[in-house]
């Protein structure tokens, strides 16, 4: 081994700030429009969210062509236009001032990094498309598999490359790792038996008439993604047998009553497929108790999977890794690279916890996908496939566990700042306390939240609603005009906070993955708010006369 690659760097916050700004020398090969995203840090990796101030409609009416050109375009002039229409008035995820979603700056060798997956083109449905790519592709799904499973040396070396088992499949991003692994849940339940042939040959109807169930259910906490009921849709169970299970005031699952909600089911002849633990809400960033619903899914003798999408990456912290303790007890967990790993979109992964399982759902074909061969599009969803792995390869090679855990738990340590912030001024009320860097809040002054406690404590609950009525308008207005002037971004959601006997409210939403993100930004958000607010006489006015 080199002495370059034996030497082990100490890491430290401010050498990995460097990687998600502009080396002083972007590499000759970048293209134009690489240069421009590179070297913009007025706007890209800016203060700023949009470049040009330009409503959308007006977007829209650059793209409003319908006919194929007839004849050819200069590729100078190609890059001009798109320059002045489509990379003008994109979103600036990058910027640090981008709170409201789960993107973030990406490190800069992904750009030229990028430029070689497309340029190599491979396919990843096939070994004959992806000769080197298809091993990589599969390193990567064991360093993930090692870091929730965390299995002996043995284990990788007999299961990583084999040919008829998988530890994993890369997908687009969380939705279709979601329905792959529970497609392997339901085909590993209407397994074949008898004069059943299985789900795969025989159909879910003549799966359900074999073992005697009237319905087969998902159990969820009620802040389960959108992306299970696609899942549900698409397995022929229906969205309506995702069954949402209330959570506590911390947002996360009831465990006692989804066990009641079983035992119902089971009263039904409704047979329980799986439980899906969430680690990491979309909404507010929180954690199921996994090893309670690991003990409950071996009791229904279902299967567990955890959708990680967000939250997975923590896993690489040694302090934040404790929050997702039972994780490892999963059959099955979602992860995203193009969240918290810093992987452009989209790269998204299941893990399985039992190489075997991928089995449930192979398919092979005479001219693709042989059998025996190594194709890893005989056991994913997804035919053709670019070579995103080689991009998660990249990031967890140059930043490192090491890396990724200083930029985690700087990320935790931004989001109770933050929330310390807002606890703190009188004009803000904290809805979710951080328990990974998503928090929720929302601007409520003094008087309202004062008006507040006093009628919760009087049981004046018609007052609470009318009050919350108004804050939930002046939250709409305040995140709308923040997000059109530009400067920073916020998004926003609904929840049902226990305090207010789960009543629905709009809250902003803030995300503070960003390693860009400041402090100082963060006040700045707040103060952008209250300037905001006060041009809200209308509503401000009618918010006074209803808490006198």
């Amino acid at each position: 081994m080199s002495a370059s690659k034996s030497r082990k760097a100490t890491a430290s916050a401010a050498s990995l700030l460097r990687i998600f700004t502009v080396p002083e020398a972007p590499e000759s090969t970048l293209s134009k429009i690489e240069h421009a995203l590179s070297e913009d840090l007025e706007g890209f990796l800016s203060q700023s969210i949009v470049a040009l101030e330009k409503p959308l409609h007006e977007v829209e009416e650059d793209f409003c062509a319908f006919e194929i050109p007839d004849e050819p375009t200069f590729v100078s002039d190609y890059t001009e236009e798109m320059m002045q229409s489509l990379v003008a008035h994109s979103v600036h995820t990058a910027a640090p001032s981008f709170i409201g979603h789960m993107t973030s700056a990406m490190p800069y060798f992904v750009l030229p990094l990028s430029k070689m997956m497309v340029g190599l083109n491979q396919n990843l449905v096939k070994i004959e498309t992806s000769k080197a790519f298809t091993p990589l592709e599969r390193q990567v799904l064991g360093m993930m598999h090692h870091l929730i499973y965390g299995q002996a040396h043995d284990f990788y070396q007999h299961w990583m490359h084999s040919a008829d088992h998988s530890l994993g499949a890369f997908c687009s991003g969380g939705t279709v790792a979601n329905i792959t692994a529970l497609w392997i849940a339901r085909n590993r339940l209407l397994k074949a038996d008898g004069n059943f042939a299985g789900i795969n040959a025989d159909g879910l109807m003549a799966g359900l008439r074999h073992y005697g169930w009237n319905d087969l259910a998902i159990l969820v906490s009620e802040r389960g993604h959108y992306s299970l009921g696609k899942a549900a849709d698409l397995l022929g169970i229906g969205r309506n047998n995702i069954v949402a299970i209330p959570t506590d005031a911390n947002n996360r699952v009831d465990v006692d009553a989804m066990r009641r909600t079983a035992q119902q089911l089971h009263q039904r002849g409704v047979r329980v497929m799986a439980i899906v633990g969430v680690a990491g809400t979309t909404e507010t960033g929180n954690i199921d108790p996994l090893p309670k619903l690991a003990d409950l899914a071996s009791e229904l003798d279902c299967h567990f999977h955890v959708d990680a999408a967000w939250g997975g990456a923590s896993l690489m912290s040694n302090t934040a890794r404790q929050l997702l303790q039972g994780i490892e007890r999963a059959d099955s967990v979602t992860i995203d690279a193009h969240k918290q790993m810093y992987v452009p979109m989209g790269a998204g992964m299941v893990i399985f916890r039992d190489p075997e399982l991928a089995r449930a759902i192979v398919h092979h074909a005479e001219y693709i996908l042989r059998r025996g061969s190594k194709d890893l599009g005989s056991q994913t969803l997804e035919g053709s496939r670019p070579g995103m792995a080689m991009l998660v390869h990249a990031c967890l090679q140059i930043i490192g566990r090491q890396g990724y855990e200083i930029l985690i738990d700087n990320s935790l340590q931004k989001a109770r700042y933050f929330a310390d912030v807002i606890k703190q001024h009188p004009d803000f009320e904290l809805i979710s306390e951080p328990e990974l860097c998503l928090l929720t809040y929302r601007y409520a002054p003094p008087y309202a939240q004062q008006a507040l406690t006093q009628a919760i404590a009087s049981n004046d609950w018609d007052k609470v609603s009318k009050i919350n009525a108004v804050l939930d308008d002046l939250t709409r207005s305040i995140q709308k005009s923040q997000r059109e002037q530009g400067k920073s971004f916020v998004s926003r959601t609904r929840l049902q906070p226990a305090r207010y006997q789960r009543q629905t409210v709009t809250v902003f939403r803030v995300v503070l993955a960003n390693p860009l993100t400041t402090e100082q930004i963060l006040k700045d958000v707040l103060n952008e708010e209250l300037e905001i607010a006060a041009d809200k006489t209308h509503l401000l006015a009618k918010l006074a006369q209803l808490c006198r």
